[in-house]
């Protein structure tokens, strides 16, 4: 009896999010590690998601211990992003399904699909639970600079309706300082919003280029001299590569040993295979997107990674990339505005350069080219960054934060909690 009494005490907790793996998305993967470990920190996690259920002799099931996968059926589309109407079919799946779940302590909304924080207030009150936002990118906002069009009052609705939403959440968390800016300048009290960067896949660790058999597929060889650029992930409209291809143009009889390598998907690598084609790019290479067991020896085959995003995106999104490319020791270029996030986490293992000066993306490729000394001193300080942050510990901050959120909740509304069916 009392073994029972203690389970059904132990506080519980929704994530509301639209992939989850073995579906391929950044917020899945994150969602993935955080919820094994605050299942073992003694919550019980429930996990709701787009896509067909699995049973649980199915290989590759992907779902941690201690965590309930609930899925509302529908396949999640493989590759690209999907569109708007898809996105809305989405919401409206995941709300309805989280709906007729039993009352949990705490429902978390992510942002997959986009605007999912404006059901986070209504599936809250349906639990009389408390309600966090886990804002990955920050949205209506984000959605000009991924090509979505809308009309500028639409526009100002929706952003207006988001900031209202946030505003009622019991707490909100960013990934970024500029992003938790935006959102504090939105109208949400300071005290509400936590930071809580990304952290590097567990998985990922650094491998030394010798024997590397993504380089040997590639056709390049121990001592041949290559010097290998690499952008892996996901390539949109947030992701500008018209900078990297002038790199290429310049280099590619200048310096021929170094090779730019493109690996991932998105709707932007066909546009630059054919910007590549058209400009006679002989130095370009191309990688499918690549499994989570080959990802670190994919990540460690490159001599300098890239990471893009779009000026214009400051404040409303930070490229996960950038923690997995540090966590295999590796110095960074990263293309974008120099008051973002990811750009201070530039200091020391890499540079800043604007992403449509392909004169200057050039130049730095050809000087770290010259300086392996350099590659290697500032890939050491990339690696000991990312070993600062891991998933542990941002799981360790997310479990202080939903206690404080749930007990606050309990203790304004305790009659509440008792009358309603517990998970």
């Amino acid at each position: 009896m009392l073994r029972c009494a203690v389970l059904l005490d132990r506080p519980s907790i929704i994530f509301v999010n639209r992939v989850f793996p073995p579906d391929r998305g950044a917020t899945g993967r994150c969602l993935s590690d955080l919820s094994r470990r605050i299942a073992a920190a003694g919550w019980r996690v429930t996990v709701v998601a787009d896509g067909e259920q699995l049973s649980d002799e199915a290989p590759n099931r992907a779902v941690p211990d201690g965590v309930t996968l609930i899925r509302t059926g529908r396949r999640v589309a493989e590759g690209g992003r999907p569109d708007t109407r898809a996105y809305l079919d989405s919401l409206c799946r995941l709300t309805a399904q989280v709906l007729r779940l039993p009352r949990h302590d705490l429902v978390v909304t992510m942002t997959d699909p986009p605007m999912l924080a404006l059901a986070g207030p209504v599936l809250a009150a349906r639990h009389g639970a408390a309600s966090l936002h886990w804002c990955q990118d920050l949205y209506p906002n984000l959605l000009p600079v991924l090509g979505v069009r809308m009309p500028d009052l639409l526009l100002r609705v929706a952003g207006h309706g988001m900031a209202r939403a946030l505003r009622r959440q019991d707490g909100v968390i960013a990934i970024g300082r500029c992003m938790r800016e935006r959102i504090v300048v939105s109208g949400v009290a300071a005290d509400r919003v936590t930071l809580l960067p990304n952290w590097p896949d567990p998985a990922i660790r650094p491998l030394e280029k010798a024997g590397n058999s993504v380089r040997r597929s590639l056709g390049l060889t121990e001592g041949d001299g290559r010097f290998l650029v690499a952008y892996s992930g996901t390539l949109g409209l947030a992701h500008p590569m018209d900078g990297v291809l002038e790199a290429a143009a310049r280099l590619q009889h200048s310096d021929p040993s170094v090779m730019f390598l493109l690996v991932g998907e998105g709707r932007g690598f066909a546009a630059v295979e054919e910007a590549a084609r058209r400009k006679g790019l002989c130095n370009l290479l191309r990688l499918p997107w690549q499994p989570a067991d080959r990802l670190a020896e994919c990540l460690s085959a490159a001599d300098l990674h890239l990471v893009a995003m779009d000026p214009a995106a400051e404040g409303m999104l930070v490229p996960s990339k950038l923690a997995g490319v540090q966590a295999v020791g590796r110095p960074c270029l990263f293309l974008g505005p120099a008051g973002s996030e990811a750009a201070a986490q530039m200091d020391g293992c890499g540079m800043v350069i604007d992403p449509f000066d392909g004169a200057a993306i050039a130049e730095a490729v050809r000087a770290y080219a010259a300086g392996p000394d350099r590659c290697a001193a500032e890939g050491e300080r990339a690696a000991r960054k990312a070993e600062a942050w891991t998933a542990d510990r941002a799981a360790a901050v997310f479990v202080g934060l939903a206690e404080r959120l749930v007990e606050a909740r309990r203790t304004a509304r305790p009659l509440l909690g008792r009358l309603l069916p517990h998970a």
